[in-house]
């Protein structure tokens, strides 16, 4: 048996106890139809099937579990739904782009820099181990690039962009780096402690995206979306905080609790006229007097 066969066939099986839990016989007659819909021979024993739980576990970090009073296999996604849900999505991705010989001629890609995934095994390890890293990081601003010798916490994404949250050495300051702008990453071989007190997501509870506030207070947002542009707010939250004030055919009215820092701000003004700031009045005067701004270039 091929290990393309293989591979196909955990695709399959994974492919089926997604849409619902499955007994082995259910399975069996689901790989038997796409043996021969598919011309390969998918079909195996219930000892390979138990090897391929093992293999699909290693391989795609999806857990595959038996209820035995339902006598049926299922996949268990309780522990981590987050991280589970970006596991499918990669996988979708994967099996897509896996069955398609040219893909310039059906997949139109967007045009970036990497985005230094690359180094995200390194990273999670250097993490995982509470080993410092150096490494030489350019910012988005500025031309110099620096050595910055940091204790890595956690790993964040934000707008399809990876970050880093680490310790920077220099000033003792927890900062964040972008790993699309790092270079010649090293493991050294010292070791640090990271803080008892300190959790990813008590830190970035009250943040709209990578920037940490810097000596505010949170503050109660209160926005106001027309009826289309509400929409895509109620199907993708701004933030976990939001919650719905208003919604009929004029508008969508939302309340948040979070630290208005710039990408926040930046945010809202990328909503142009179908977005209105209700309170806080110190971000409606900022608002106003970034559109002034803009309106004097013209």
């Amino acid at each position: 048996m091929s290990k393309r066969e293989s591979i196909a066939r955990y695709n399959l099986i994974i492919k089926k106890l997604r849409k619902q839990p499955s007994s082995f016989s259910e399975l069996s007659d689901y790989l038997a139809f796409e043996s021969d819909f598919q011309e390969y021979n998918f079909n195996v024993s219930k000892r390979t099937f138990q090897r391929d739980i093992e293999d699909i576990r290693s391989v795609y970090n999806i857990d595959i579990q038996y209820d035995f009073s339902r006598r049926v296999y299922y996949i268990d996604f309780d522990e981590q739904p987050e991280a589970n849900e970006r596991i499918l999505e990669a996988f979708d991705t994967f099996n897509a782009l896996n069955i398609i010989d040219r893909l310039s001629d059906y997949i139109h890609f967007e045009k970036r820099r990497p985005q230094g995934t690359g180094n995200l095994y390194g990273l999670l390890h250097a993490i995982k181990n509470q080993i410092q890293i150096n490494f030489i990081y350019q910012k988005f601003w500025e031309n110099e690039m620096t050595e910055r010798i940091v204790e890595p916490y956690a790993l964040k994404e934000f707008k399809n962009r990876w970050y880093i949250l680490a310790k920077d050495l220099k000033d003792n300051q927890v900062k964040s780096f972008a790993l699309d702008r790092i270079t010649e990453l090293d493991l050294k071989k010292k070791k640090f402690q990271i803080p008892k007190d300190f959790n990813i997501n008590n830190y970035y509870k009250n943040c709209f995206g990578i920037i940490s506030p810097n000596g505010q207070k949170v503050q109660e947002v209160i926005l106001s979306f027309n009826y289309f542009q509400g929409k895509y707010i109620k199907s993708l939250p701004l933030h976990e905080s939001q919650q719905v004030l208003i919604d009929n055919e004029e508008e969508l009215r939302i309340k948040l609790k979070l630290f208005v820092t710039h990408d926040f701000f930046m945010e809202l003004l990328s909503y142009g006229e179908s977005l209105k700031v209700i309170e806080p009045e110190n971000l409606i005067k900022d608002i106003k007097t970034s559109l002034q701004a803009t309106l004097e270039q013209y």
